[in-house]
């Protein structure tokens, strides 16, 4: 029990770095146009994950913990960043707000872990018809005024 203590203790002093970058105002994802309903699920179950700035609960302050949360963070951003929203290629907005949609509806996002600490993001079936609804519109957007 001493040595498992020790090793805990010892832990602790290794913690990742915490995603809060700056951010490019020019390349924000709000430089979209997004219904004050469809931010407020945005916020709520996304931009954690998905973007550069991520409001960490106490939980993240305590090895393996933080390890375990960061590499949700990195994941996350790999597939979607929504603080780079205005870097990506039209053919590429259209491709991740389809893939939203569709994970969105496959109950695949956000993730039970996720949901399961974070109660505000457990989508109703409600918000997720209003998140697919907004993706397929803003997507349709994108595609007339590019093509």
């Amino acid at each position: 029990f001493l040595i498992l203590s020790i090793i805990f203790i010892g832990l602790q002093f290794f913690q990742p770095e915490k995603n809060n970058q700056p951010a490019d105002q020019n390349h924000l994802f709000s430089q979209a146009i997004v219904p004050e309903p469809v931010q407020q699920i945005l916020n709520n179950a996304c931009m954690d994950c998905h973007s550069n700035q991520t409001h960490y609960p106490w939980y993240d302050r305590i090895s393996p913990v933080s390890w375990y949360v960061n590499n949700h963070i990195e994941e996350g951003k790999e597939e979607l960043n929504f603080s780079e929203w205005g870097q990506l290629s039209n053919i590429d907005k259209i491709n991740r707000l389809t893939k939203i949609s569709e994970e969105t509806k496959e109950g695949k996002m956000p993730l039970k872990s996720y949901t399961f600490m974070h109660k505000q993001a457990k989508l109703t079936e409600e918000q997720v018809s209003e998140l697919c609804s907004w993706t397929e519109t803003y997507g349709m957007e994108v595609y007339k005024a590019n093509f």
